[in-house]
């Protein structure tokens, strides 16, 4: 790689990449993972999504229609 190449690639990566104002985080982060590292864990329990419960809704409605998709199910289980 010669110089020239050397040179265009210094100003495309320059205008690609501009330089930001403030090269410091905005606030410290530390705070927020002592409070978070200090917090008690949620109560253990049933806590599915709405998604999750639809897609095992699915999963039970497709064996039913389609029961030769069981060991496929299982495959991927």
């Amino acid at each position: 790689m010669n110089a020239d190449e050397q040179n265009r690639l210094k100003k495309l990566l320059q205008e690609a990449l501009p330089l930001t104002a403030n090269d410091e985080p905005e606030r410290d982060l530390w705070p927020a993972v002592l409070q978070r590292l200090d917090a008690e864990p949620p109560a253990p329990g049933f806590n599915w999504a709405w998604f999750d419960g639809a897609l095992a809704a699915g999963l039970v409605g497709a064996v039913a229609l389609f029961p030769a998709w069981i060991p496929v199910a299982l495959y991927y289980l």
